[in-house]
């Protein structure tokens, strides 16, 4: 019965009128024995899980070795705040409140202590300042993620330059879905992915921050646009995307790092440029090339069908987060510019 059950859900899931264009069946990209041909398979995806884990390893050795040598060369300290003494009442109420206690609970507290009220807002703000990470840990942090992004998005550079979807996005969809898989865009596909889920895991093992929830959906989100586009084979555009939001990552590490090391001038043009690029790809570059290439090329060549409409779907609201962000990151340029700095 449960064997049934898993079955009919098995084939409901991977219903090829959904997946795959009409008159096209999983049979039809599994290729030809002694080929040599290849096409992307829902199985490879999970060879990203153990890369992930190897990308993570290397990640804490590279913080390691690497990032804090680096930070303390820069004069940055591994020293946190100023812990508060430890004291069960007040944590205790710490711990149950999101905001400083009102005026009436710290009179209650006062009295309960016998301590000036003053004091007592010393120590919550104590103790919500040992909580965050500290700057050598951003740094190491920053350091790893600014490493990563500049190699991968060289490494697609150079890979998508001796593409032809690169120069001509009708590329994307002649003869597709068979189109087969290069061992060059297979390793690129899943080391992104991987990256992506290694972010998911040190979620739980760094310092919780402010925007873990807001930080944990945009993660699942990139994986499961990633797998998607892998597994009904729009690889080759989903390259373009990946190149295209990578060209900007290392840019803003770059400016956190400057901001940490205490590089002011360094930070401040790293985030403009940064500002800049962010601006000309997601608003320019994506929906004039991406977009119309997903929309309307791909319309003319293969036709819309289920999953057509959901992937172009979520590169529509990937369209709107961008416009969101460019009007944070321009509101926050313009801060910078009334104070003389970036913050």
């Amino acid at each position: 019965m449960a064997a049934a059950a898993a079955a009919a859900l098995r084939a409901w899931f991977w219903n090829e009128r959904f997946w795959l264009p009409h008159n096209v069946t999983w049979a039809d990209l599994a290729g030809e024995p002694g080929s040599g041909l290849q096409y992307p398979r829902a199985a490879h995806v999970l060879s990203a899980f153990p890369l992930a884990l190897g990308i993570f390893a290397v990640r804490l050795l590279f913080e390691r070795f690497i990032a804090k040598p680096c930070a303390i060369n820069l004069g940055i300290q591994d020293s946190g705040p100023h812990r508060a003494q430890p004291n069960a009442i007040l944590e205790k109420v710490f711990t149950s409140i999101t905001k400083s206690p009102d005026a009436k609970r710290l009179e209650g507290l006062s009295k309960q202590l016998d301590w000036d009220v003053r004091k007592i807002q010393r120590w919550f703000r104590h103790r919500r300042n040992q909580d965050k990470p500290t700057t050598l840990t951003k740094f190491c942090e920053s350091m790893w993620r600014f490493t990563f992004y500049l190699s991968i998005f060289f490494y697609g550079i150079r890979f998508l330059w001796t593409a032809p979807w690169f120069w001509d996005t009708r590329q994307c969809w002649y003869n597709y879905p068979f189109q087969p898989l290069t061992s060059r865009l297979y390793y690129y596909y899943i080391l992104e992915l991987a990256f992506y889920w290694s972010l998911m895991f040190s979620q739980f093992t760094d310092i919780k921050r402010k925007d873990f929830l807001i930080m944990f959906v945009h993660h699942l989100a990139t994986i499961g646009l990633i797998t998607f586009s892998y597994m009904n084979n729009m690889v080759r555009v989903g390259t373009l995307v990946l190149c295209l939001h990578d060209a900007s990552d290392f840019l803003l590490e770059a400016a956190k790092l400057a901001n940490y090391a205490k590089y002011q001038r360094v930070c401040d043009a790293f985030f403009m440029l940064f500002g800049v690029v962010f601006i000309v790809t997601r608003l320019g570059i994506y929906p004039f090339w991406i977009l119309n290439t997903t929309l309307f090329e791909s319309w003319e060549l293969i036709g819309p069908y289920p999953s057509w409409w959901l992937f172009n779907g979520l590169l529509v609201t990937l369209q709107v987060l961008h416009v969101i962000w460019s009007y944070l990151i321009i509101r926050t340029a313009s801060k910078a510019l009334v104070r003389g700095k970036v913050t």
